[in-house]
């Protein structure tokens, strides 16, 4: 569970110090209905762009932001929902759109999830420490934007194979950047880096998303009540609602999956990984292209006892349809002959690679399953397709220009194509063998006890399940936080 003690005295230092920066720190609650953002923050709001570096951005920490790029407020999840024309199945696919979070990312609520409750609680110290972010992209960069709203100084830390925009975008906001050997795929350089500055910095503190138990606890929270409402808004008579997939990456958002297991007992919960490193599926190891995932472990934060599905999606699919999705002629042809309306077809800029790898997750999952028209999958997009204009550049000079021909080939093979193969339904005994494999991590090379990781497996009431009931508590803390800066509104 979250450590929730306090210590008084870095308490009124970290208070005094969101006073001088009027800052306020909003609560899970507003996260999840921002109609409680108090009306002296929503008036600033409408005066601020949404990627600014400015303290009033932490209340567009949700799913509900005003899809502006400056001056909007709150309705509705954003989401989109993908045609059947485009996917090949009945079944509905609904997908959260991360584009219109600050940073153009979900990322930002999973970082806010594991600093908040350090920085209400005392046991960061905002004068004297860094907060230190090591991933594979997207939570260095929402933990070194939450980092300069809340005036935390940051190192970011993240494979220097990466796309160019995520470095160039985190020269503005880190303290630090420090670049690892590898792609996404190389998690374990990560860690080491993250032991080598432990050892030699007294001035760090580690916010591990793969373990931190904020990451699991912002996405039950917050994003399953966002795919919760979006399903309702859509469900219609018979709507059923049939469960989410996930691209594992640090594992948080599979976490909204336990949420909507509580609300639609019906509902399950499938991961994705790359089949190019099928480590879930096959115990296998590799490298891919699907930026924005990890591999080549189970982190901590997976709730393996509860996951249903394994799917491998290949990582050419992907950089195949990030091209169909954004050059000219594959939109023309998505128009043309496949007959989608052209507002479809611009919307499907909304999806980042990793975001392509969760549609086709659904795809597969809809086929297995046999779905119809009246059963609803969910997914999140985590960015958009911003974040990879020069992956598309290094893909023309690759392989040239993109034509009709070409948009053809992709759309029937990597969309119609898609089919059930490299996909594992996780009995009892397959969870425990993914489960198992968190020892080899976990245990052996980061510290943890073998009595934790058992815990997790015969005790969620004191992991996973006593997690989810921490919300109120932390959202009391951040209203004391708040009171003591002066500052609630």
């Amino acid at each position: 569970m979250i450590d929730l003690s306090v210590n008084k005295a870095v308490l009124e230092k970290n208070a005094g110090k969101a006073r001088e920066r009027g800052i306020v720190v909003p609560s899970f609650a507003w996260m999840k209905d921002p109609r409680k953002i108090p009306d002296f923050i929503k008036e600033k709001l409408g005066k601020t762009g949404l990627w600014d570096v400015d303290p009033a951005n932490l209340c567009r920490v949700t799913w509900k932001n005003e899809p502006k790029e400056s001056g909007g407020l709150f309705g509705g999840p954003n989401f989109i929902e993908l045609p059947p024309k485009l996917t090949g199945v009945p079944a509905r696919i609904i997908c959260l759109v991360g584009k219109f979070f600050p940073t153009g990312c979900h990322k930002v609520g999973a970082s806010f999830g594991c600093l908040v409750p350090r920085l209400v609680t005392g046991q960061f110290n905002a004068e004297s420490e860094k907060a230190v972010w090591p991933s594979t992209g997207n939570f260095c960069r929402g933990g070194a934007f939450n980092s300069r709203l809340l005036a935390v100084n940051s190192v970011a830390i993240l494979p220097k194979g990466m796309s160019r925009e995520r470095f160039d975008w985190l020269k503005t906001v880190a303290s630090e950047i420090i670049a690892t050997p590898g792609t996404e795929s190389n998690v374990k350089e990560i860690f080491d880096k993250v032991h080598e500055l432990r050892a030699e910095r007294g001035d760090v503190m580690i916010f591990n998303q793969f373990e931190e138990m904020g990451n699991y606890l912002w996405h039950y929270a917050v994003t399953g009540n966002a795919i919760a409402e979006a399903f309702e808004s859509i469900r219609g008579k018979n709507g059923s609602f049939s469960g989410v997939c996930f691209t594992s990456g640090s594992a948080g958002t599979l976490a909204s999956g336990d949420f909507l297991k509580q609300q639609y007992p019906q509902s399950r919960i499938a991961v994705g990984e790359a089949l190019q490193c099928p480590t879930i599926l096959n115990n296998g190891f590799g490298a891919h292209r699907i930026e924005g995932i990890g591999d080549k472990h189970i982190p901590w934060v997976h709730n393996v006892r509860n996951t249903d599905m394994a799917i491998a999606i290949d990582d050419n699919d992907c950089m195949d349809l990030l091209r169909l999705f954004n050059e000219d002629a594959g939109k023309e042809y998505l128009v043309k002959e496949a007959g989608l309306a052209r507002e479809q077809v611009e919307s499907l800029s909304l999806m980042g690679i990793s975001g392509i790898a969760n549609m086709l997750c659904c795809i597969k999952y809809a086929k297995y399953y046999e779905l119809s028209e009246n059963d609803v999958v969910a997914t999140v997009l985590t960015d958009s397709v911003e974040m990879y204009r020069s992956r598309l550049a290094e893909l023309k000079e690759e392989q040239g220009e993109y034509r009709v021909v070409n948009a053809a080939a992709d759309f029937a093979r990597s969309l119609a194509g898609e089919s059930t193969d490299n996909m594992l339904e996780l009995t009892l005994r397959e969870r425990r063998r993914v489960h198992n494999l968190k020892y080899y991590t976990w245990v052996e090379q980061q510290g943890k006890s073998s009595e934790e990781l058992d815990d997790q497996w015969y005790h969620p009431e004191k992991t996973f399940e006593g997690v989810q009931k921490q919300v109120e508590e932390i959202d009391a803390l951040i209203g004391g936080f708040n009171d003591m800066a002066g500052l609630k509104g």
